[in-house]
């Protein structure tokens, strides 16, 4: 695959910008990590040579200094909101992020739950965390947020939030997700330290979007469509032109809540040492792309992944109809379509052809193999079996894996696991193919390929089962999907 992005020079660039921003401030720093710190996929697809877990080797240089701080919706853990790469609940991805902070030496000091109006999942989950040993704080929707500043900053607003203890001269607040309330929580704790004599002061870390890029670019377009559920909107930051004549690119929350920011420091420090929201950023990722061709061409293909993404999640009734629609209309602000990404025609045409849902990876030198249903694979399982042939040299008429190998597999599933399809999904033909590389030398050469999957394109020509979407995901594989189920693929294609 092509690099776009100069992965080294970005983690040299960002500590030093770090940590000359902590200078800055005297007691305390309050550091907001946009995005995620531990695998960043997204930034690794948009920028091609980005590492996903680039921020947290960063951030390690300090984490004798650093205590976690992480903030979660209650109104996410309630909705049962899921981070999709990964495929589990909001509320889980904080009990794993803890889990893997400590497993790499920071402290993580505490969690707070932000709009919380006593939601039933919110106080359950509350509870849980503290059986846990974890210290549990709450903070309250303000009305009026963000436009009222003079209630917001007061003990009405910000004051009625509970106060997070904190140890470290450097907190880190990150979330499972966007909307999580990283930003109100820095702020809510600027109040209140303030309030005890504390200097503290605020820094945002955020990948995306990128303000030293044009506003258009498929970059920040491409995060634009990431963030179409929540509204986000990027835009020109109008208080930076203002203030330096320079035109650089933010987003609607950080705008808007600039003010309040302002008006915070201000009553910290005298005066605000920020001019603009981008002032208070510290991302240096745009000074780091060495291939805008390469990056502009990544991102395009990730609104693509995006647009059958929210197709998928408003036919589920997670997102409204308007995200779909926002990102169509990114589409075609970019000037692309569906029919940019080959995986998609190759899949409906197999489908086509067979009568049977079908699939379709891209590799990264450009061949497309597709795979059909059949009475012993899913079209997954199918493509996958085939791309490994193609990938090791392997002649197509070779089998893999032995009948006597599958056989027994579909008689458990259906005989004894309950299961009406004996069809092998992902998981269970790379197991049967790890089986077979025991004594089977060209099935064990095969098996030696999957390396070789991470960066390629998947597309199903119906909806993907929870285990091939976590399978292909975990190879590295780039999915997207029809939102069909086999059962209306299958009528449709009979012409019932």
């Amino acid at each position: 695959m092509k690099i776009g992005f100069d992965n080294k020079k970005y983690l040299e660039m960002q500590s030093a910008k770090i940590l000359e921003r902590i200078s800055m401030f005297g007691d305390k720093l309050y550091l907001e990590f946009g995005g995620k710190l531990f695998d960043d996929y997204h930034a690794s697809r948009v920028l091609p040579g980005f590492l996903p877990d680039s921020k947290i080797k960063m951030l390690s240089q300090l984490k004798d200094k650093a205590e976690i701080l992480i903030a979660i919706n209650a109104n996410d853990i309630e909705k049962n909101k899921t981070r999709s790469d990964l495929g589990i609940t909001y509320d889980t991805e904080v009990i794993r992020l803890i889990d893997v902070f400590r497993s790499r030496g920071f402290y993580v000091g505490s969690v707070v739950l932000t709009r919380f109006a006593e939601q039933p999942s919110a106080v359950a989950f509350k509870k849980k965390l503290e059986n846990f040993g974890m210290k549990v704080y709450r903070h309250y929707p303000i009305e009026g947020y963000p436009s009222e500043v003079e209630k917001i900053v007061s003990e009405e607003g910000y004051g009625k939030n509970e106060y997070v203890e904190t140890t470290r001269p450097l907190v880190v607040i990150t979330a499972p997700g966007p909307g999580s309330g990283k930003m109100a929580t820095c702020l809510s704790q600027l109040y209140h330290e303030n309030k005890r004599g504390v200097k503290a002061g605020y820094a945002k870390y955020e990948t995306f979007p990128i303000w030293n890029l044009p506003l258009n670019h498929p970059v920040n377009v491409a995060y634009e469509a990431a963030t179409a559920d929540l509204d986000d909107v990027n835009m020109i930051d109008p208080f930076h032109l203002e203030a330096y004549g320079k035109m650089s690119v933010n987003y609607n929350r950080d705008v808007e809540i600039f003010p309040v920011l302002s008006a915070m420091m201000s009553k910290i420090m005298g005066s605000s040492p920020y001019k603009s929201p981008t002032d208070m950023g510290v991302n240096m990722a745009g000074y780091c792309i060495v291939d805008d061709e390469v990056c502009s061409k990544a991102s395009k293909q990730e609104i693509i992944r995006r647009y059958y993404a929210a197709r998928l999640d408003v036919m589920r009734g997670i997102i409204p109809k308007d995200a779909e629609t926002k990102i169509d209309i990114l589409m075609q602000k970019m000037h692309i379509t569906i029919n940019d990404r080959a995986v998609v025609a190759a899949a409906l045409e197999k489908e086509c052809a067979t009568g049977l849902p079908a699939a379709a990876i891209e590799l990264s030198d450009g061949q497309i193999i597709t795979g059909k249903t059949s009475d012993l694979l899913g079209a997954s399982a199918a493509a996958l079996l085939n791309a490994l042939k193609v990938l090791g040299g392997i002649d197509d008429s070779i089998p893999l894996i032995s009948s006597a190998v599958i056989e027994p597999i579909q008689k458990l599933k259906v005989e004894h696991m309950g299961s009406k399809n004996p069809r092998l999904h992902t998981d269970e033909i790379l197991l049967s193919l790890a089986v077979s590389a025991v004594t089977n030398p060209t099935a064990a050469h095969a098996l030696k390929q999957l390396d070789k999957l991470k960066g390629s394109e998947f597309h199903s020509s119906v909806i993907l089962s929870h285990v091939d979407e976590m399978t292909l995901k975990k190879l590295g594989v780039n999915i997207t999907c029809e939102p069909r189920r086999k059962s209306e693929a299958e009528k449709a294609l009979i012409g019932g």
